[in-house]
């Protein structure tokens, strides 16, 4: 395979870690806004500030510079939030060269318009193939030497067998699978439904509760991710149900830190303001709800996350108003 060079975009706790792993394959260049954190990666190889104690291979190179960063890409990776996606795509744009591939590793949607990431870059960087790289990815562990697996998902077989091999590694195992959507609104829908499983832990409930919480969650993510055209047996899988169970139990996982600190009391204003990084869940339950909406799903556990983060609810009546919804029936169509 002839070598390819990857520009990650994005000095969070995933983008320095996908970047930390590409680098066993193909040369990369990290783009960071902050001159601290491009400083300290390039002087001291850390990141003290998302990935405190670890330590990024030497080869690993920094930059503010975006044009640097994407001139020469043969591959762009957006590990930048989806609520600034957008905004750096734009910066991407003035740089890229025609056909390169851009792949996301946001889990979140669009405030405003709705949109997936995939579906921005389509807008912003047309006739670039586009695709997602997702699944129960914690970049703690998996800069740790943690076993992990991920999938790729990208409508173009060969493109994405191609970055298969840029992205796997020892002990970091990659999947392909053509199901854009489904992978890329399993990632999404399964922060809103994290907080509501940290909501119930931090509220001190045990772990039948929780397990309640993970099931009809991961039923309410199928069925949105259905309706807007993803495919069933992708939240069986990785992207879905491995994803949601990781995000929903892991002690590194923000947005279930979220969910705990709202079900021990605090406020979704202070809880946010003291986080150095972004829940993705905090602004995307909101755009879910609306999709929900529009396509006329039923989805009361991400409906009563927003009660709590928009409304004023508390989530002790959450739990109360799922526990008091009518009785029926788990699985329909079944004989």
């Amino acid at each position: 395979m002839t070598e390819l060079n990857v520009a990650v975009l994005g000095g969070g706790s995933w983008g320095t870690t996908v970047a930390a792993l590409v680098t066993r394959n193909a040369p990369v260049i990290l783009w960071a806004r902050n001159p601290a954190t491009v400083a300290e990666i390039n002087t001291h190889h850390t990141n003290a500030v998302f990935l405190p104690g670890a330590t990024l291979p030497e080869k690993l190179i920094a930059t503010t510079d975006i044009e640097k960063a994407v001139h020469d890409a043969d591959v762009i990776v957006m590990g930048i939030p989806s609520q600034n996606f957008r905004e750096v795509l734009l910066e991407v744009k003035k740089h890229i060269r025609a056909w390169v591939p851009v792949i996301s590793l946001a889990k979140g949607l669009e405030q405003g318009t709705k949109l997936r990431m995939t579906q921005v870059i389509n807008e912003e960087l047309p006739g670039h193939p586009y695709g997602v790289l997702t699944g129960p990815n914690l970049a703690k562990e998996i800069l740790a030497g943690g076993a992990a697996v991920s999938v790729i998902a990208m409508d173009d077989p060969v493109i994405a067998e191609t970055l298969q091999d840029v992205f796997a590694g020892d002990g970091f195992r990659v999947y392909t699978n053509p199901d854009v959507i489904g992978c890329e609104v399993a990632g999404a829908l399964k922060n809103v439904i994290a907080i509501a499983a940290g909501m119930a832990e931090g509220l001190g409930t045990g772990d039948n509760t929780r397990a309640a919480v993970i099931t009809r969650g991961l039923a309410e993510l199928t069925r949105l991710g259905c309706a807007m055209g993803g495919h069933p047996m992708t939240f069986a899988g990785l992207a879905g149900m491995g994803d949601l169970v990781a995000t929903c139990i892991s002690r590194h996982s923000r947005n279930r830190q979220v969910g705990v600190a709202l079900g021990q009391g605090r406020r979704i204003e202070e809880i946010v303001a003291d986080m150095q990084m972004v829940a993705e869940g905090v602004k995307t339950t909101e755009a879910v709800l609306a999709l929900a909406d529009r396509h006329a799903i039923e989805m009361p556990i991400a409906a009563m996350v927003g009660a709590v983060l928009y409304e004023n609810r508390t989530p002790a009546d959450m739990v109360a108003g799922l526990m008091g919804r009518p009785a029926k029936a788990e699985l329909h169509g079944i004989d």
